[in-house]
């Protein structure tokens, strides 16, 4: 399968107004009420799917890899932040993203991303798979 639309430059963006649902206190990854790393990986990912997935065939789509990111800054309950991912690499189906998040002060985070696409029906197969080995 060729995936020709697929090729760096590519960007992809989501926006969320951080709530407290959204927080470390909230999700447990902190006591404190801004935007929990969790939620801003979440974002981050977010970005690299809606890059890409939309111009992928039907029957394919991608999964996360690979994080390497870093939480700079904290965003308070009430911001909107905005997370971005640029497609950088494409080395077959793994692709390399630059991701970053701004709350409109600053940036919050930034990093790197890898993300696969895959066939979704091998994908359930496989997961499928691994769900009867269970022992």
């Amino acid at each position: 399968m060729s995936f020709e639309a697929v090729r760096p430059g590519l960007r992809g963006e989501v926006r969320l107004l951080v709530a407290e649902e959204h927080t470390a206190q909230h999700l447990g990854s902190g006591g404190v009420q801004v935007l929990a790393t969790p939620q801003m990986v979440l974002l981050m990912e977010r970005a690299g799917v809606a890059a890409i997935d939309h111009l992928l065939p039907e029957g394919y789509l991608t999964v996360g890899g690979h994080l390497d990111v870093q939480h700079l800054a904290p965003t308070p309950v009430g911001f909107e932040v905005k997370a971005t991912a640029e497609l950088v690499e494409v080395d077959g189906r793994r692709l390399h993203f630059r991701v970053e998040v701004h709350d409109g002060v600053e940036v919050v985070g930034s990093g790197t991303h890898q993300r696969f696409i895959v066939e979704l029906e091998r994908f359930a197969e496989r997961v499928a798979d691994k769900a009867g080995r269970r022992g």
